[in-house]
């Protein structure tokens, strides 16, 4: 089956196809009904509430996931450099990244029941009130027991709205103009964290401004869906995770994701740690987080199109490489100055998220439609696992290795996986050119969803 890098994914924000867009309840195709069940019924809307879905309507949707995206990039700044500022060492924030990533993976588990009890526009409104409180506990003074707890309340509450929206945007947009509005959905997502990240420079450390200005920005967020016209999407029943159909479908971009969920929360979450430990004040974390959000439009869309082009395992080879190169040149650069940190990161961020991107082309154009749904649910839950024991792994040896151990890991785990995928170029056949669809831009930052076919739990097509 054909897919293309970004046709698939990211950081628009679904992660395959559309593909985690069913998990939450994105509309299925015709013929898949019997599969799922019938949806919950409801009343016909009024006449005056009856709208024609345009790619206008559903900036709704966009404008509030990129308000929430920039109180999230605050926080990503925030976090890290208060704690250096009270005297913690380095891996106490690394624990913080550990704590978002496990709120990240329950959050990718729940929400789907979620949605199948109340429906979308409830959830949505309801995480978005939980993301609250979770910024509210770090306004009240750098404890580190509670920031964890308060962490893992915003990554599960964040997680989940991800997955709301990706997948109401995957169902309100029509087939011609979808893959235009995924793309500006997860643009405006990244560049949102940039900005966020970048209001560090206006926010004083001494008091709470920082997370009430955070929680500023959430509450705004609740408004622009709370009003919506956009009709709520009729969930499925249920979504199935079969790791051995997928391993058997596409290793590479299996693989891939439990490679990329890690290496993602590595690089945008310990840069600003490991600035904070090299003496940079916040001003210049807040420019280094900015501008770090370019490297997806530098490196992700040259290596996207030569992927739409090539064996896109030649491309996820290089990517890897240059990530390793990136990490490797970052250990060496303690004292040489901001430029330098910042170029080098914006190149390594753009590497990782070529990654997720291209690895879930891949899969995509492996697959035949009858394994869609499990192939993104299962994708999904890989990237949330590597994205939990990865950033654990680098927070434990911090304590040993110093602030640089985030890079180590990344080197390693990099080089793992483009020796797997050179080892995959001899075992199997690339997917024909002709089978690539035109690229499109997605982010390894956001879970993915898709409009996708399921699998039975015993990995067979039902």
């Amino acid at each position: 089956m054909r897919c293309s890098v970004y046709g698939s994914h990211v950081l628009s924000m679904p992660l395959l196809a559309r593909h985690f867009a069913l998990m939450a309840g994105g509309r299925l195709p015709y013929g898949l009904r019997e599969t799922f069940g019938k949806p919950a019924e409801t009343k016909p809307a009024p006449d005056d509430m009856k709208v024609t879905t345009s790619p206008f309507a559903v900036t709704s949707i966009i404008l509030s996931m990129g308000l929430l995206a920039v109180g999230n990039g605050l926080l990503f700044a925030y976090i890290p450099v208060k704690l250096a500022v009270e005297g913690f060492a380095p891996w106490v924030a690394g624990t913080m990244i550990t704590a978002l990533a496990a709120g990240g993976l329950a959050g990718c588990l729940f929400t789907g029941p979620l949605i199948r009890r109340v429906g979308h526009a409830r959830v949505f409104a309801s995480l978005a009130a939980l993301v609250i409180p979770s910024v509210l506990l770090i306004a009240l003074g750098a404890e580190p027991v509670l920031w964890c707890a308060a962490r893992a309340l915003y990554g599960f509450a964040m997680s989940g709205l991800f997955i709301v929206s990706q997948s109401w945007l995957n169902d309100a947009c029509e087939n011609d103009w979808r893959g235009r509005v995924i793309a500006i959905f997860y643009m405006t997502y990244v560049l949102s964290i940039g900005a966020g990240g970048f209001l560090l420079k206006f926010v004083s450390l001494d008091g709470p401004q920082g997370p009430l200005l955070g929680i500023f920005f959430v509450t705004l967020a609740i408004l622009p869906v709370g009003l919506t016209r956009l009709r709520t999407p009729p969930p499925p029943e249920a979504v199935s995770v079969a790791i051995g159909a997928v391993w058997k479908i596409s290793p590479v971009g299996l693989v891939g994701l439990l490679t990329v969920g890690g290496l993602t929360m590595l690089v945008q979450g310990f840069a600003p740690i490991y600035a904070a430990a090299e003496g940079y004040d916040k001003d210049e974390i807040a420019l280094l987080l900015f501008l770090m959000q370019f490297g997806m439009i530098g490196v992700q869309f040259p290596l996207g199109a030569i992927s739409d082009r090539t064996d896109r395992r030649y491309v996820l080879i290089a990517a890897a490489l240059i990530v390793i190169a990136s990490a490797a040149v970052a250990a060496q650069l303690s004292g040489t100055g901001l430029l330098w940190l910042i170029v080098v990161f914006a190149i390594w961020s753009g590497a990782t998220e070529s990654i997720y991107a291209v690895a879930n082309a891949h899969a995509n154009d492996r697959a035949d439609p009858q394994y869609y749904v499990s192939l993104s649910s299962t994708l999904l839950v890989a990237w949330s696992v590597s994205g939990l024991v990865l950033p654990g792994l680098a927070t434990a040896l911090t304590q040993a290795l110093g602030p640089q151990a985030f890079m180590y890991v990344a080197m390693a785990i990099a080089a793992l996986y483009a020796g797997f995928v050179a080892y995959r170029v001899t075992r199997r056949e690339p997917v024909p050119e002709a089978d690539h669809e035109p690229y499109q831009p997605i982010s390894a930052q956001l879970p993915h969803t898709a409009e996708l076919e399921p699998l039975s739990a015993e990995g067979e097509p039902e």
